[in-house]
């Protein structure tokens, strides 16, 4: 009876708010009368509705379903979703500054972050952390994300990390004070050779154009001449660090980007004076990954003619958002306005309005049309044919940005054998278990990278283990995979131990050894001729 009661109650308020609501709205206002629809379906659905309904949850369906229909862009995140997106672009987070992983129930210090509270307390990379606080963290199933809430907490707040170092079986006790931990956008930067640098940046984040001011200083002050740009995997991030970061390149008063919308009038970004690498050679490399920010960035460059695009063609977003934080810390990222390149190309990808499964399905649609292995197979209609602005080069709109230079995807060294060890981590896994026992020796032989790089080699004892570990894992061997992907393993472990025993530049140094289009940018950079006419269209 006293659900009855309950039900009856809330039903009749919610009558009286649509009447009320009713009263206030302008029965010829459209917009209106859409609103009041919506206000009276859900106040019905929660007063009538057989089973119960959660209020909150109805609301986010909702809003769901109406931005699903609109562009695939278009999204809503709850507070916690939020917040996992938006991490990673913001400058820092609260922490103990660590990277840890996770092996066989051990949580693994991987590396400890210069001049971060545990640096300071004494951590070192390879402790194995035994428990955190009360609460034991060693031979507990946990995944990664269960331990960072654990780990984390409020800057100025006090956490107790007892961990086991090296062969002792002692434990020791480290009291931190958890600070701020800044987050990193450049994953590497380092002298390519004598004459050319490389900087692989991975998002456009709040410190991304300081930590990329920042890289060009060193590698100008190393006798920097030429650049080489990695923007690959790169899905992009704040826009307005990529027209501050295209702006490096450029003289005053070029024109970066522009964008417009039906609500929103045209408004152009426009080089400044404050660019640092304004005239030398300039390669760009990108990837079906490289989206949004990177695609800007990409397209100034190419309209310009100011540099070259070495790789695939990128991911093609060309629709810009702007994000409406609600009330609960949720938010709404809505498309407002389409971005335009320089020469007016918006290279947003064709998509169907409310389909969005057939607009995620395109890369497999690109990968079975051979794009990724053939530039022949890539088609761009007349219609969308554009021309650069000092060369009068042929550019296309449309679906992502097309560099100058293709290089295929190397399947070669790719099989499925390959490509189980690494969803399973098993080359992760070794290359810890390889430094967990080798540290000790690998500090002695190799003091700097530079000595790593050249004399240091995973053997076939190594490989051996890898297979065993394979095998643990119920992955079946497959010997003709197995040789041809076994260089390439090889190469992966080198630069794997290198990322933990160093640093993440290392990583890419030994990775880009086999990096097609890495190697292709600085065939090009260092041959004048060849450059020019790139950008000349011969």
């Amino acid at each position: 009876m006293k659900k009855i009661i309950i039900s009856i109650l809330i039903f009749t308020i919610s009558v009286n708010f649509v009447n009320a609501q009713r009263q206030r709205f302008d029965p010829n206002d459209e917009n209106a009368a859409n609103l009041n629809k919506l206000v009276i379906a859900t106040s019905y659905i929660n007063s009538l509705y057989v089973d119960e309904v959660k209020g909150s949850q109805l609301v986010e369906d909702a809003i769901k379903g109406i931005l699903e229909n609109l562009d695939p862009h278009s999204v809503y995140t709850n507070a916690e979703e939020t917040r996992k997106m938006n991490e990673p672009l913001e400058a820092n987070f609260d922490g103990i500054g660590i990277q840890f992983n996770m092996l066989n129930d051990t949580l693994y210090v991987i590396q400890v972050i210069p001049s971060g509270p545990s640096e300071k307390v004494g951590l070192l990379p390879g402790d194995k952390i035994v428990q955190v606080d009360d609460q034991i963290i060693a031979g507990v199933n946990m995944v990664n994300s269960d331990i960072t809430k654990i780990i984390r907490g409020k800057k100025g707040t006090e956490v107790i990390i007892r961990i086991k170092r090296g062969s002792s079986t002692d434990l020791l006790d480290f009291k931190i004070i958890r600070d701020r931990i800044p987050i990193y956008s450049i994953d590497a930067t380092y002298m390519a050779d004598s004459k050319t640098g490389y900087i692989r940046l991975s998002r456009f984040a709040a410190t991304s154009l300081e930590e990329f001011k920042q890289s060009l200083t060193t590698l100008q002050n190393k006798g920097m001449q030429n650049l080489i740009l990695d923007l690959q995997d790169n899905g992009g991030g704040y826009l307005h660090i990529a027209y501050a970061l295209a702006d490096q390149f450029f003289d005053k008063g070029k024109l970066i980007v522009y964008s417009e919308g039906n609500k929103f009038e045209r408004s152009d970004a426009i080089s400044t004076e404050q660019g640092i690498f304004k005239k030398g050679k300039l390669v760009i490399l990108l990837n079906e990954y490289s989206a949004s920010s990177s695609e800007i960035v990409a397209g100034a460059i190419q309209d310009w003619d100011r540099g070259v695009l070495v790789g695939r063609r990128s991911f093609g977003k060309g629709l810009v958002q702007r994000s409406i934080n609600l009330p609960d810390s949720s938010m709404i990222r809505l498309t407002i306005a389409r971005y335009y390149t320089p020469s007016g190309r918006n290279i947003q990808r064709p998509y169907e309005v409310g389909n969005a499964k057939s607009y995620q399905h395109d890369f497999s649609v690109r990968f079975y049309n051979g794009e990724h292995l053939n530039a022949d197979s890539i088609h761009f209609p007349d219609t969308l044919k554009y021309s650069t602005l000092i060369s009068n080069r042929t550019v296309y709109g449309g679906g992502g940005i097309m560099p100058d230079i293709f290089v295929p995807f190397d399947s070669t060294r790719i099989t499925d054998y390959h490509l189980s060890l690494v969803r399973l981590g098993i080359l992760n896994k070794l290359s810890m278990t390889y430094l967990d026992t080798h540290r000790e020796e690998l500090n002695s032989a190799y003091l700097t990278s530079k000595i790593y790089k050249e004399n240091f080699n995973v053997s076939d004892e190594t490989l051996n283990e890898l297979l065993v570990m394979a095998e643990d894992e119920k992955i079946a061997f497959v010997e003709e995979q197995y040789n041809k992907s076994k260089e390439w393993i090889r190469l992966q472990l080198k630069a794997l131990i290198a990322r933990d025993l160093f640093e993440m530049s290392d990583y890419f140094e030994i990775i880009n050894e086999r990096n097609d289009s890495y190697q292709k940018a600085l065939q090009i950079i260092n041959d004048d001729e060849q450059y020019n006419q790139i950008l000349v269209g011969l």
